[in-house]
Formats: C-alpha cells, sequence, structure tokens
C-alpha cells in the first residue's frame, strides 16, 4: 500500500510541475490530441476584465496549483470596441498580456471569442452602439450585425497571430469558440433567420485559419469541423453530435451569480466534485469550470440587469483572489486523482458494470495493466457497499469514488479531507493622506458638491410623453431626469386637512428616485430579470406651482435572451391621487429631459477633472443628504491583504479611487421572510436556487478595491450618493484567512492510507493558537465545533505539538498520537480549529 501511495505522489508532481508546451492541435473521438498525444484538460475560467493586470500573476498561479490545466476566458467585444473602429487593449482589458501570462504559467489557454458573450455582462458583451446601426438586429441573419462580428473575430484573430499565440503558433490558445449558447435557448426566437446565422458563424470562424479546434456551446447542429459542447450543472450524460467530435464541457458552475436584492447562493463541494468525477467516468475529456475565480464587475460592466458588482460566483477563488476552502482544496484533490487516471482513460474503451440499483463502475483497461475505475453512487438518500472485483467499497450517496489502479480509492467526491478556513473583513478607519498629516489635519476632510434634483444647466430636450430611457442613455451613463410640473390651486382640499396626495408611477425598469420641489419622496426598483415595476408613494405638494422630478436609473442592460436588445427601461405612467377633481393623468404631459448628473459629465471622478466644480470642505459631511458627491483624501490601508470598501451605512449610487471604478454600490436587503439555509445537503442534483443563505442581509456590503489602485499616499475618494448615507462610517476593510479548521473520519475503508488532517496558514503568517482539537465524535462545523460524549483528552495537546508556530503541519489519525480504543462501537473522527497570525 505505501508504495502505491508514493508512486501516486510521485507520478502526480511529476505532472503538476511538467508544463503545457502546445503545438499541433486536432481531435477525435475521445479527445483533443496535443502535439500527437491525447489529452484530459481541465480549465478554470477567468475574466481578465473582471480583475486587474496586478492580480493575473496570483490568479493563474493559484489555478495551476489546483491542479488545472488551461485558462478559460471570453472577449468581451464591448469592451474593447468602445466606438466602431475605436479599439481599447490597455489596463484591464489587455488580452494580449493575459494570454502571455497565461503561457508563462505552462497552461494552455482556451479563447472564447464569441463575440456573444451574456456573461452577467452588460449587453451580453455586444457594444451598445451596434444596437443603433440601421437595420441591425442582434445574432440573427442580420447583415450590419454579421458584418460587425466578422470585422471584431477578425481583429482579435489577427491579434492573436501576430504575437504567436495560437497553438499552431507555439502559442498556448489550444481551443476557440464562436458565438455562445445559442441553439438550445435562442434560435426559437428568430424564425428562419437562425439557422443561417448559426452555419454562417461557424463557417465565418474556420475560415480564420487559426490551427485549433473552433467549439459551439448548446449548438446540436454545429456543422464539422465544430464541436458542440455542453453548458450545465452536470454533463455526463451530454453526448457530442457526432462520433469523431469529443466530449467537452465548456462551463461547469461551481456556484451562481448574485442580484441585487436576491439571496446568496452556494454549491456544496462534494457536489462539484461529483459532477466532474461523472463526466470523466463517462468518457468527458475536456471540462471547464465557470467561474474559477468570477472577480469583480467594475464600474458599470454588470447586466442582468441588477447583477451585483461582485460576481464572486462562489467560485474556488474568491472576488479578492484567496482560494476558497473547502472547495478549493477539496477539487485540488479530485484533479490529482483524475489526472492519475489520464494514461487508462485514454488508452481504453470503458466497460460499465452494474454494481447496485444506483450504482455502476466504469473500468478502464487496457489489458496490458494499465486500469483505473470509477464507481458511482448516484442515490441521493442512502449509502451503500458495494462489491468490485471481490473487493468491498463503501460508497456514499451521491458520490464517486477513483481508482487509479481499479484496486485502491484515493478519492471520494463526499468525502472532504481538505482544510476550511476562518474568513473575516477586518475594518480600517479611513485615515487622512500623510500630507495632510503633515498639515497638522488629524481628522478626514471632506469636500461636497450637490446635484440639484432635475435639469441641470440646459435641458437636453422636452416632449410630450416619454422616451425610452435606454434609447436616450445608450448607456453613457446610468441616470436620466425626467421632470414636469403641475399647479396646485389653494382651494384643494388636502392643503387644509392635512392629507397628501399620492404619487402614481409604472416603469418598464430598471430604479427610481422621485423628487417633489427638490425633496426626495421614496425609491423603488424592479426584481431580478423582470426590471418593471410600480411606485405609489404619498407627496408633499403647496398651493402654486410644484415641480416633479423623477430620476430613472439603470442597473446594468440585459444580458441574454430573445431580442434582448430591444429591451426598454423608463417610465410608462404617472399619475397624482387625491385632488378635488381625482386623479390626474401627466403621463402624456410635456416633459423635459436632461441626460445624467452635471458631476458625472464634468468627470469629476477624475483626479484631473476634480476642480471643475465648486466643492465645500468641511470635516463633518452631511449625512442623509440626497444627490451629493463627496471627496476624501486618504491613504491606503495598512499591511498587504485584499480590500473592500465597507458602504453599509450609505444608500445607493457609484464610488471610484484615483479615478478608477470600483462600481455600483446598494447594500439593499433581502427579505428575511425568504427561505435560506443553514447547511446544505449536497446529495441530489443541484440547481440554483438549492442553498441559499442571506436572507435578511444586505445583499453585498463590501466593495473590491484592488491593491494596485492604491498610491502610497494621496489617495482620492469619490462617491456619488443618490438617495442618503453617512459617509463617515465608511471604513476600508481588509480580507483575511483568520483560522483554519479541517475534520476528517477514521474510516475502516478510508481512500487514504493515513487519515490526516491538513492545516496551512496564509503566506508570512503562521499557526498562533489551536482553539479546538477534538479526536473522538465532536459536532458542528468550522467555527462552531464542539466535544461529544467520545473525546480523547490529549487531542489539544498534541495537536499543538505538531502545529503551533509552523506554516503548515500535518496531523495523522494515529495510534501514536490519539487513543483508538476509545469508546469501542463509535465512528471517530479529529476535529481541528486553529488561528493564524
Amino acid at each position: 500500500m505505501k508504495l502505491f501511495f508514493h508512486f501516486l505522489l510521485f507520478c502526480f508532481f511529476t505532472l503538476l510541475f511538467n508544463t503545457c508546451s502546445a503545438g499541433n492541435v486536432t481531435y477525435d473521438g475521445r479527445s483533443l490530441i496535443i502535439d500527437g498525444q491525447h489529452k484530459l484538460i481541465i480549465s478554470a475560467a477567468i475574466h481578465y476584465p473582471r480583475s486587474v493586470p496586478g492580480m493575473w500573476p496570483g490568479l493563474i498561479q493559484k489555478a495551476k496549483e489546483g491542479g488545472v490545466d488551461a485558462i478559460e476566458s471570453y472577449v468581451f467585444w464591448n469592451g474593447h470596441e468602445l466606438s466602431p473602429g475605436k479599439y481599447n487593449f490597455e489596463g484591464r482589458y489587455d488580452l494580449v498580456k493575459f494570454v502571455k501570462l497565461v503561457q508563462q504559467a505552462g497552461m494552455y489557454m482556451i479563447l472564447r471569442i464569441g463575440p456573444f458573450v451574456a456573461a452577467e455582462w452588460h449587453y451580453g458583451g455586444v457594444p451598445v452602439w451596434l444596437h443603433y446601426v440601421p437595420g441591425t438586429v442582434f445574432r440573427t441573419d442580420s447583415e450590419p450585425f454579421k458584418y460587425h462580428m466578422q470585422k471584431f473575430m477578425t481583429l482579435i484573430v489577427n491579434l492573436m497571430k501576430k504575437e504567436k499565440l495560437f497553438a499552431s503558433q507555439g502559442g498556448p490558445i489550444i481551443l476557440a469558440q464562436v458565438e455562445n449558447e445559442y441553439g438550445t435557448y435562442y434560435e426559437k426566437f428568430y424564425g428562419e433567420g437562425a439557422k443561417r446565422y448559426s452555419q454562417w458563424a461557424a463557417k465565418m470562424a474556420v475560415s480564420q485559419n487559426i490551427g485549433v479546434p473552433w467549439v459551439m456551446c448548446w449548438q446540436e447542429d454545429a456543422p464539422d469541423p465544430v464541436i458542440d459542447t455542453c453548458n450545465s450543472f452536470y454533463c455526463d450524460q451530454f453526448i457530442p453530435n457526432s462520433p469523431k467530435k469529443p466530449k467537452i464541457w465548456t462551463e461547469n458552475w461551481p456556484g451562481w451569480f448574485k442580484t441585487f436584492g436576491a439571496r446568496d447562493p452556494h454549491r456544496p463541494a462534494e457536489d462539484i466534485a461529483f459532477s466532474v468525477a461523472r463526466f470523466f467516468q463517462k468518457g468527458g475529456s475536456v471540462q471547464n469550470y465557470y467561474m474559477y475565480h468570477g472577480g469583480t464587475n467594475f464600474g458599470r460592466t454588470s447586466g442582468g440587469p441588477f447583477v451585483t458588482t461582485s460576481y464572486d460566483y462562489d467560485a474556488p477563488i474568491d472576488e479578492y483572489g484567496l482560494p476558497r476552502f473547502p472547495k478549493w482544496g477539496h477539487l485540488k484533490e479530485l484533479h490529482r486523482a483524475i489526472k492519475l487516471t489520464e494514461h487508462a482513460l485514454l488508452k481504453s474503451k470503458p466497460t460499465t458494470l452494474s454494481l447496485g440499483p444506483s450504482q455502476e463502475a466504469d473500468v478502464y483497461d487496457d489489458g496490458s495493466g494499465v486500469c483505473a475505475a470509477f464507481l458511482s453512487n448516484v442515490d441521493n438518500k442512502t449509502d451503500m457497499n458495494v462489491v468490485f472485483r471481490n473487493v468491498s467499497y463503501h460508497l456514499p450517496a451521491w458520490s464517486v469514488s477513483i481508482l487509479p489502479d481499479c484496486k485502491n480509492v484515493l478519492f471520494n467526491t463526499a468525502k472532504v479531507g481538505s482544510q476550511a478556513s476562518v474568513v473575516k473583513m477586518v475594518p480600517e478607519k479611513l485615515q487622512p493622506s500623510v500630507a495632510s498629516q503633515c498639515k497638522g489635519l488629524k481628522t478626514l476632510k471632506w469636500d461636497i458638491f450637490e446635484e440639484n434634483a432635475g435639469i441641470w444647466g440646459v435641458a437636453d430636450f422636452t416632449r410630450n410623453g416619454f422616451v425610452d430611457h435606454i434609447n436616450t442613455t445608450k448607456h453613457a451613463t446610468d441616470y436620466l431626469w425626467y421632470t414636469t410640473s403641475i399647479i396646485v390651486g389653494e382651494n384643494e382640499e388636502f392643503l387644509k386637512n392635512g392629507s397628501h396626495p399620492v404619487l402614481l408611477i409604472e416603469s418598464k425598469g430598471h430604479a427610481l428616485h422621485a423628487f417633489v420641489n427638490q425633496e426626495l419622496q421614496g425609491s423603488a426598483f424592479g426584481n431580478g430579470s423582470n426590471a418593471s415595476f410600480k411606485f405609489e408613494n404619498p407627496i408633499s405638494l403647496k398651493a402654486g406651482k410644484n415641480e416633479i422630478a423623477l430620476l430613472s436609473m439603470t442597473m446594468g442592460l440585459p444580458s441574454a435572451g430573445g431580442f434582448y436588445e430591444w429591451a426598454g427601461a423608463g417610465l410608462t405612467s404617472v399619475k397624482i391621487q387625491g385632488l378635488n377633481n381625482g386623479t390626474i393623468d401627466l403621463s402624456m404631459s410635456s416633459w423635459t429631459y436632461k441626460i445624467g448628473l452635471k458631476g458625472e459629465h464634468l468627470r469629476i471622478h477624475k483626479p484631473d477633472r476634480l476642480n471643475r466644480v465648486n466643492w465645500v470642505s468641511t470635516s463633518e459631511p452631511p449625512k442623509n443628504q440626497p444627490l451629493t458627491w463627496y471627496k476624501v483624501v486618504v491613504d491606503p490601508p495598512s499591511g498587504d491583504e485584499p480590500v473592500g470598501l465597507d458602504m453599509i451605512h450609505m444608500g445607493k449610487g457609484l464610488v471610484w479611487l484615483n479615478g478608477e471604478e470600483i462600481g455600483r454600490y446598494w447594500p439593499v436587503k433581502t427579505s428575511k421572510h425568504q427561505e435560506c439555509v443553514q447547511e446544505c445537503d449536497y446529495r441530489g442534483k443541484f440547481f440554483q436556487e438549492k442553498c441559499l443563505t442571506g436572507c435578511g442581509e444586505p445583499t453585498q456590503r463590501w466593495y473590491h478595491v484592488p491593491r494596485s489602485w492604491f498610491k502610497p499616499s494621496g489617495n482620492i475618494l469619490v462617491i456619488f450618493e443618490e438617495k442618503g448615507g453617512d459617509p463617515t462610517k465608511i471604513t476600508f476593510s481588509k480580507r483575511k484567512i483568520s483560522g483554519l479548521c479541517s475534520l476528517i473520519a477514521e474510516d475502516p475503508m478510508a481512500y487514504k492510507p493515513k487519515p490526516t488532517v491538513h492545516l496551512k496558514c496564509p503566506k508570512n503568517t503562521s499557526i498562533s493558537n489551536v482553539k479546538f482539537a477534538s479526536f473522538g465524535n465532536p459536532t458542528g462545523r468550522c467555527g462552531s465545533y464542539s466535544k461529544g460524549h467520545c473525546h480523547d483528552p490529549n487531542s489539544t495537546s498534541v495537536v499543538k505539538k505538531v502545529c503551533l508556530g509552523k506554516n503548515e503541519c500535518a496531523i495523522e489519525v494515529t495510534e501514536e498520537n490519539f487513543d483508538k480504543g476509545l469508546c469501542p462501537g463509535t465512528s471517530k473522527k479529529l476535529a481541528v480549529e486553529a488561528a493564524c497570525s
């Protein structure tokens, strides 16, 4: 047994430290063939614009350390082509730099050029300006759309060719994608033009002659040589449209995205591992995690609408770039096991054996002694003992055991041996800059600029009735002012009896603030994908002329759906109820319009544009005041941990640091009356509403501020607050792994020769305290372990002896360390919680 596991470790580390050198890439019905060798590929989605260049090397390296072969990303058309023929490939959009970093890490690259991406990204990645090119309909047999799509794809292909980044040129790119999730969902909307378009897209892509295969996900009729692929939570049952094409999974969703006002979705590590193991068990060849690192929707790039600024996705690497334990570690162990079966899987065809009503084995044996087996139990409730090759194996419900030699279980998807982590956001007050302190300023100096409610400067236009919000702003801003006025007679009854008329508004999306005579009367918004809503609120009117100013807001443009580019936003009806003459309808009145905000128009969030308005300085900024710009100069937070901006005490708005767009903030709370889970049962098919948390809590409290955006001193933080908050309570928060946990069972059928607890603190920290240790039958979970009736009193001293003062340690569950004769007949386990500092 020892020799077997030493051999496996040698093989794994040989695989881990071998770099991936691409070359000629072809395929057959089993897998991709790279330089003449069949390959199994495990890929990780990391979207370059959703992080920053300073983070890219670390993210790529963490993926590699996690046992990943390839990095995958979409290409974001509307981030690159800002207007027709005007391109941006700098900063977060430096695609060439990103791909070269992948190459330098010795990894493959999967480039999904699209150029439609969906991805909860505004307008699905298609430039807004294209909607206004005459005759254009997105994603169908529309000549203007096809012209601009081909032009952009050719530009990207030529850019990659120029830098020699395709595998056929010695680069890392082994696969490319055209279009995205079209056939299954969207063809039905577009009639006969849909088939013509999808076939055209495939042929156009192939004509680019990139020397590597093209894929189309969810496109059952993808024509040869384009490979059709699967996107889902599970793809083990997926079958390509030709036996000559390999089985590829372009999107395995290890979590889900969040929307403002909604609960927080999670997918258990056990279920993700189960789905991946089943995919390779059933002949899969390329599997990509969407997302492996979700990142941040900086600025106004989120779509949906209502997708949060955070795109964390509950991914194996969190939004801030830290591995998410135990998910990252559990999948790393899975990848190690899969890689050790690669030779057997690619050299032989499987034999499927029934081991029970919901249990089976897929055996890959080439007859030469190379053998691997996957034993699965798809029952979602019952653990089973099965017999395979005259040996008994224990299979937990909804799990797969991987046997790289057809004898010994190296990994079971339901048994999480990886450490968990305790992650905290540690607050740190905003500190005046060094220059300010040198001038004797001990407290923060705030600069304030107030917007008027309604028209500023010269009105853009006046119209009887309403215009569409998106068609008017063309996404140059989130904001559009609709203003009108009414005359109230002195004999109105409500003026005498103290009652209030009611303002009734209907909107097709996305949100609004209502002002009467410069005073905020209330706010409303749509919810989720249905952005339409109604507003009903008492308002204060006076005798004489009353100005009604309605600030309509978008919360990210639609990112998918049939004819999604035609979805509108903005007001559809405005009425006032409770006047002497009953209800008056203002919908067809004369409305005056203004696009955007004055401060936004003057770009006062940019360091070189700050002086375009007259700021008012104060040490006590106004609180709960709408339509207010705040500016403050601060030093960066101490240390080097990732940073979030805590906006829990603010209302809603936008925020920038040194001119960089952090994004939309809105700590709107979810309903406390909705259903949330305390602990998710991984067993059974997962869906995005299965494991929700966060009821009654802010959808998003912290907003990621990349460390690379900070200067050593004199950082300019600019905030636009729409409805009112308390800026004095804004803090930075450092994201820290403050503690570690691990729990492992003493299993007579264990998948490791010696059950071992592994603990590893972040870089430059060590284990400073053992907060809990118990060998016996402890209960609870990380952060709340409790001793059971069975407990070895030496547990804590054993763990302290091995771990205190070390960056990492391993404690074996052996007779030398623990009293294994304790509590006969009791199934025992070791639980440990430690602190890092």
